[in-house]
């Protein structure tokens, strides 16, 4: 890479949001964090909560709760949120069961497989947060970097095959997460050092350099101006939805290898109503790369949004607000110029499949996995199924390596043709449907956290997503759709954690008890939904979903998608002909 780019410790002049001042002067991301932890207060204060943001951990209060604390004169019930960073969702049965042993013995005894292949825990305690983090290091797991203004958690297929691209892609990714994490020894001296004795220990977060960090190579003292998404595909498969990544790389294969990567730039979901400016984007194509040049021209997309992304406004701060200023050509010559030579354009290989890999598939080794459907990614025990119990001994059982989707559900690897009675036997005689008894409506569906521990819901999601499908899966079956394939998308709020801007229909939290409607975008993710219906109340999603479908059913054209129907009809036309159409 060129050493022409601009010098990441060159001071910043432009006016500095608040949280630009925040990490400016947090020492690397310290700040007070030590001295916070040791005082009993339950929860951190403002600036120190922007900083742990780079560490792994978000600051909730349930919000179920508050009305009822604030009628008894209490305050807030503080916990933090804690998620992990596992490149392309690849766990070992052991890291899974301490993922386990911690959601009962230190949170609120529930699991969260989030959309970017990765775990979450909820309600960990102020005291018990760095024990928590210590015991995921221990594991060599990391939660560095699973938020804040870096690169975070890097998707890539889940799938297991032996051999071939699969394992080249792999190989990448794990690759890139090194290249593109933050140096800081911060995270070592908060979590990983004994506070008493001051020993370091060896850690999934990496071991510190002998020689003190001073600087980010890679970041800068301020990192970068927003958070950023890396993801990697193939274009057969396009499971991670590559378009709505800030940076994603499409494998270019020829002759079963990897040749390269279209590069593309720009995705991202989020926006904000009542800000104009603000909007969902895909992401566009920008350049072809070698396997060589893959890593250099990442952190070349990384230092052009470093030093030219909106530093001042939080709202348009994400690259998909500098591409839609610059245009991609200038976008281009940046990363260029950053990283010394020219960039071929790019093939003509793009994106043309989705593989949830749900149910069995061979593995190329005479081996199976097996993709279990994981409802909204919560994982949790009661009366009628117990989830965490069915993967505590499927773990315990097989001890084979695990795999997490972008769908939120999860893959068992490695299980020999005898051993697949077992497995079958061990997910139903605790009260869980298989993939294969699991509806195709409920397979492509899925939701963000939501109500109650998100401070940003407006409405509820993961909590309300699994009645609405039981309300919509009837009306299927009788207009004969019961194996129509099409993604529904469910966030409490437009910061779109669940990627809903570009599935066939989504439902995005809009005011209390109400959610704006979107229709037309596709199962693939390389286009962008628009919004059929605003403000729906709740106890109308059915019906205008319903809608939809039976309009769909009556005018749909050869194999048209739901989502290439509603784009095909546009808003307008929709509403009228699903008025027309005959309900089931």
């Amino acid at each position: 890479m060129s050493t022409d780019a601009q010098d990441s410790t060159a001071p910043i002049t432009i006016k500095l949001s608040p949280v630009e001042k925040i990490k400016q002067e947090s020492r690397f991301l310290m700040g007070t964090i030590d001295q916070e932890l040791a005082d009993p207060i339950d929860h951190f204060n403002d600036d120190n909560l922007q900083l742990l943001k780079f560490h792994g951990t978000y600051q909730q209060d349930d919000r179920d709760l508050r009305t009822e604390l604030k009628k008894s004169g209490g305050g807030k019930a503080y916990s933090m949120m804690l998620r992990c960073r596992i490149p392309g969702g690849r766990m070992t049965a052991d890291q899974f069961v301490a993922h386990l042993d911690m959601c009962d013995e230190l949170g609120n005894s529930t699991l969260k497989i989030t959309t970017r292949q990765t775990l979450q825990l909820h309600g960990i305690l102020k005291q018990n947060l760095r024990e928590t983090i210590k015991r995921i290091n221990d594991v060599e797991l990391s939660t560095l970097a699973a938020c804040g203004d870096v690169n975070r958690n890097i998707m890539c297929c889940p799938a297991k095959r032996v051999g071939g691209i699969h394992a080249e892609l792999e190989k990448f990714t794990d690759e890139l997460t090194q290249a593109l994490a933050p140096r800081t020894p911060a995270y070592h001296e908060l979590w990983i050092t004994d506070p008493d004795t001051g020993e370091k220990s060896l850690a999934g977060g990496g071991e510190p350099d002998a020689r003190p960090v001073v600087d980010e190579p890679l970041y800068g003292p301020t990192y970068l101006p927003r958070k950023f998404k890396c993801g990697i595909a193939l274009p057969e498969d396009n499971c991670i939805d590559i378009y709505t990544q800030d940076l994603g790389f499409i494998a270019v294969v020829r002759d079963g290898k990897i040749i390269g990567y279209n590069v593309t730039v720009g995705g991202g979901m989020g926006r904000t109503p009542s800000a104009k400016k603000t909007f969902p984007a895909l992401a566009q194509r920008m350049a072809f790369v070698t396997p060589e040049q893959a890593i250099d021209v990442a952190k070349a997309v990384i230092i052009v949004q470093r030093d030219n992304g909106n530093r001042t406004d939080r709202k348009t701060a994400r690259m998909k607000y500098l591409i839609a200023d610059w245009g991609i050509d200038k976008f281009r010559a940046e990363v260029e110029k950053v990283f010394g030579e020219k960039l071929a354009d790019c093939t003509e290989d793009d994106v043309h499949g989705f593989d949830d890999h749900m149910g069995w598939q061979e593995q190329g080794d005479g081996k199976w996995s097996y993709g279990l459907n994981i409802e909204n990614g919560r994982l949790y025990d009661n009366d009628q199924i117990q989830l965490k119990a069915a993967l505590r001994k499927v773990c315990t059982t097989f001890g084979r390596e695990i795999r997490l989707t972008g769908h939120q559900s999860i893959i068992f690897c490695d299980i020999d043709e005898s051993e697949k009675e077992k497995l079958i036997e061990i997910i139903q005689s605790h009260g869980i449907p298989t993939t294969e008894q699991t509806s195709t409506v409920r397979r492509w569906s899925m939701a963000c956290v939501a109500l109650p521990t998100c401070g940003l819901a407006i409405t509820e999601s993961e909590r309300r997503l699994p009645s609405l499908i039981d309300g919509i899966e009837e009306p299927l079956a009788k207009l004969g759709l019961s194996n129509e394939r099409f993604t529904i998308r469910m966030t409490g709020c437009p910061n779109g954690c669940a990627r809903p801007y570009n599935a066939d229909i989504a439902l995005v939290g809009k005011a209390v008890g109400k959610y704006t409607l979107f229709a037309g975008g596709g199962w693939l993710g390389n286009r962008l939904a628009y919004i059929y219906k605003d403000a729906v109340k709740d106890e109308d999603v059915v019906d205008e979903m319903i809608g939809i479908f039976a309009a769909f059913k009556a005018n749909r054209e050869g194999e048209e998608s739901v989502g290439d129907f509603c784009a095909r009809v546009g808003e307008e036309r929709l509403a009228e002909l699903a008025e027309q159409a005959p309900k089931p």
